[in-house]
């Protein structure tokens, strides 16, 4: 059952399998997110609809909301 000799080391290991995932998500999906931005929508909430309006879904499968655009956002340092 998962690594009984040192769970502080697989839990590290976890945590940076999840970041990397989630900057290539990142990675994907800002050029979209800045297209959005150059038409003119800039506010986080016009993103998240315009997002949502293309069909474009979260790294977990879901409907975009002001936090995920501000999250992928943050991860670029944009």
């Amino acid at each position: 059952m998962g690594n009984p000799t040192n769970p502080a080391n697989a839990a590290a290991r976890g945590r940076t399998v999840s970041i990397a995932e989630a900057d290539r998500f990142a990675a994907t999906v800002l050029p979209i997110i800045e297209a959005i931005r150059r038409s003119g929508i800039s506010s986080l909430r016009g993103v998240a609809i315009a997002l949502n309006n293309r069909g474009i879904r979260t790294a977990r499968g879901g409907r975009w909301q002001v936090s995920n655009v501000r999250n992928v956002m943050g991860r670029t340092g944009n």
